[in-house]
């Protein structure tokens, strides 16, 4: 190979090298981010457990970095989530709007067909994991079993029992009438806007139980002020000091009474490819965090990482597990 034919090759390995670099940052460039702060939607007033895990899901994104643009989170809990449901709907093909979900993601739609709102029109983007409840009494109450807060439920009389819990006809709503059927209890069920203040409510004893999630009565645990009789989960799911709450099944009252809380994150209608790619992306990191991690732990939560096509088709048959468990009680046809 002559001088002239060695350089000719150099320059062309050159220039395809430069080119595939280049191509490589004009590829990496087109990659989609946020331009403007992007609405972080909770379908949940604040203090209860959906607005805590967004906040600290938007602290953990905040504190590493993990986004170009920051997550501003809006509470829209009005009508039992329909007022963030129709938000969602009316952003179709916004890029900079994505919200944190709960089990009304659901039940409202079903309960409420006229907001106009089919879930599988939404754009998944992940669930980070599945909550879980309790049956909660105070401390001062004296009941320590499940046996007692029955006889003490029907020993007050038929709704005379206050039972605390977000919303109607949604999920605390769902699992207080599981305990009515299985235990032949009837309770005045007492809706509020947010599990915070059910929690709130029961230490000051306005009401009598609650089936508060994990993260909602936590506090009030630890200071002794609360007791957890029974969870509703299958044993050895939870793990830390929750996992140490006997669940129906291990009290011998069968394996029926189970009844989870997704904890996901879904974007509007219409949106680009790339879009979803980058939420994916930034919540996987989210997933993966320490901070995400412990927080599974101490605060009772099931890891549930789910993505795409399954994580819709999760969502359908959940819709329809539900759409059931409201006929059954009642609350639709």
């Amino acid at each position: 190979m002559n001088k002239f034919t060695s350089k000719i090759l150099s320059a062309a390995v050159a220039l395809s090298v430069g080119l595939g670099f280049t191509a490589a940052v004009v590829k990496e460039a087109a990659a989609w981010e946020p331009k403007k702060p992007v609405e972080f939607v909770i379908m949940a007033g604040k203090g209860g457990g959906a607005d805590r895990l967004a906040r600290f899901i938007q602290g953990i994104i905040e504190k590493n970095g993990l986004a170009s643009k920051p997550f501003v989170p809006i509470n829209k809990g009005g009508g039992s989530g329909a007022e963030a449901l129709r938000y969602l709907k009316d952003r179709a093909g916004d890029p900079h709007v994505i919200m944190a979900t709960l089990n009304s993601y659901y039940t409202t739609p079903l309960r409420n067909p006229d907001i106009g709102v089919d879930i599988a029109e939404f754009t998944p983007i992940t669930r980070l994991a599945e909550d879980t409840f309790q049956l909660w009494v105070t401390t001062d109450s004296g009941i320590t079993t499940v046996d007692e807060y029955v006889a003490a439920v029907k020993a007050a009389g038929p709704g005379n029992w206050k039972m605390g819990g977000t919303g109607k006809g949604q999920e605390d709503s769902l699992v207080t009438a599981m305990l009515e059927k299985k235990f032949d209890i009837k309770v005045t069920y007492v809706p509020y806007k947010g599990g915070g203040t059910v929690a709130k409510e029961l230490i000051g004893k306005h009401i009598d139980s609650t089936v508060n999630n994990p993260s909602e009565q936590a506090g009030f645990w630890e200071a002794g002020k609360s007791r957890p009789l029974a969870s509703f989960t299958p044993k050895g799911k939870l793990q830390g000091r929750f996992g140490d709450i006997p669940t129906f099944e291990e009290l011998g009252y069968g394996s029926d009474m189970v009844y989870y809380m997704q904890r996901s994150v879904i974007a509007p209608a219409g949106i680009g490819e790339d879009v979803q790619a980058y939420y994916v992306g930034v919540f996987e990191k989210v997933y993966k965090s320490a901070e995400w991690q412990e927080y599974l732990t101490n605060k009772g939560l099931i890891p549930g990482w789910l993505t795409g096509s399954a994580l819709t088709e999760y969502f359908l048959t959940e819709r329809e597990a539900h759409r059931q468990m409201l006929q059954a009680a009642g609350e639709i046809d």
